[in-house]
């Protein structure tokens, strides 16, 4: 068992975990847990040999608990990564890497902007309207680590802004972060598909040009209080 790789799951103890079939093993002497937080350091201890990945899962995503391994493997990694982090050269590359980012963020901030502003079209008297929903919804899907439909690369970004429009008419113009959903297989996503129902009729709405009271408007309302806030223009 100390040669192999594996992902488990935590134990009962300090010194045990529990494998995806339930089995109890005991950590292997000479073995400590390297915790997460440091993706390099990890990814180095994992290229060094056998290790344990410890992970929980939680809903739909799985979180990382640590990594058990060798100890000299992990004090041989750590040297390694202080070394490599003291080279300047180095930290001339990680500068230059999150420059790069930066200017792929900002690029794609304006792109989806721009297809969120299209796949509204609102009638031209509501120009200013779309312009202000447009760049709400950039600013809420946008952000790296929003794990919202705008950061998956899977679909194409026409869909991506569609979802987004209707992800942020959900939260803004409906009870929905605040409705009890009763725990039946299938009730929540009843309710996401009638919510967006009703989202897409206040959108066409404003895509036809129809005479809209702002004040009893769940979308205007729900701009309005954006008007204090600092929204990033593309």
């Amino acid at each position: 068992m100390p040669d192999t790789i594996r992902t488990v799951l935590p134990g009962t103890t300090e010194q045990t975990v529990t494998t995806m079939d339930k089995m109890t093993l005991t950590i292997p002497p000479g073995w400590i847990l390297l915790p997460p937080g440091d993706a390099a350091l990890t990814r180095r201890v994992k290229q060094a040999g056998p290790h344990w990945q410890v992970q929980i899962k939680r809903g739909k995503r799985t979180f990382s608990k640590g990594v058990w391994a060798p100890e000299s493997n992990v004090q041989d990694a750590l040297t390694y990564i202080k070394r490599l982090r003291a080279d300047p050269a180095h930290q001339r590359s990680l500068d230059q890497g999150r420059l790069r980012r930066a200017k792929k963020q900002e690029a794609y901030a304006i792109e989806f902007y721009n297809t969120v502003l299209a796949e509204l079209y609102f009638h031209p008297k509501f120009s200013a309207l779309a312009q202000k929903l447009a760049m709400a919804v950039t600013a809420h899907a946008v952000p790296v680590g929003s794990n919202t439909v705008a950061r998956t690369e899977r679909i194409p970004v026409q869909d991506r802004a569609k979802a987004a429009i209707i992800a942020w008419m959900r939260h803004h113009t409906t009870r929905y972060d605040t409705m009890a959903v009763p725990r039946i297989k299938g009730r929540r996503r009843k309710i996401r598909q009638q919510l967006a129902r009703d989202s897409k009729r206040i959108l066409n709405r404003y895509r036809a040009g129809e005479s809209i009271a702002r004040d009893t408007c769940p979308l205007a309302i729900a701009l309005d209080k954006l008007d204090a806030m600092s929204l990033p223009i593309p």
